[in-house]
């Protein structure tokens, strides 16, 4: 039986998370989906988003995901070539258009929800419009209801 996704639940929340980042969408930062956990996300893991990269903790084909969702969010006309020979080299084509639709929809409900402001049942360090978050180092969470 083929897979309906055929992107795991732990890259697909790595990536939501790091662009809820660029966003600056608090209520996406505050959340940690049931199926990102269940597919090894860590509060530790969450951590090695500040510097993707540098991260001995992620394989190259997130790093590769990651620098492709980072490119979306705040350059995205610099997504060329390059990316994806390198989003090949860990990906085939329906995982590679799956990662990208995933990408557009994070990017596009996270403004839109940044935009909304939703923040009142959020921790409390997510609450200050003028300051800003990240995902990582969070300490307080709040969990998929799901």
């Amino acid at each position: 039986m083929a897979r309906l996704h055929a992107v795991p639940p732990r890259l697909v929340e790595l990536v939501r998370l790091r662009i809820a980042f660029h966003n600056q969408c608090r209520s996406c930062m505050a959340l940690r989906t049931a199926s990102g956990a269940a597919d090894g996300v860590t509060e530790d893991l969450v951590c090695s988003l500040e510097e993707p990269q540098e991260a001995p903790d992620l394989t190259g084909a997130e790093k590769a995901a990651l620098r492709y969702a980072d490119l979306f969010a705040t350059d995205h006309l610099a997504a060329g070539d390059a990316v994806f020979d390198l989003l090949r080299t860990h990906f085939g084509e329906p995982e590679i258009v799956e990662l990208g639709v995933q990408i557009a929809v994070f990017v596009g409900f996270g403004r839109l929800s940044a935009t909304w402001d939703v923040v009142d049942d959020l921790p409390e360090r997510f609450h200050d419009r003028d300051a800003a978050v990240a995902p990582w180092g969070a300490g307080t969470v709040v969990a998929d209801h799901r």
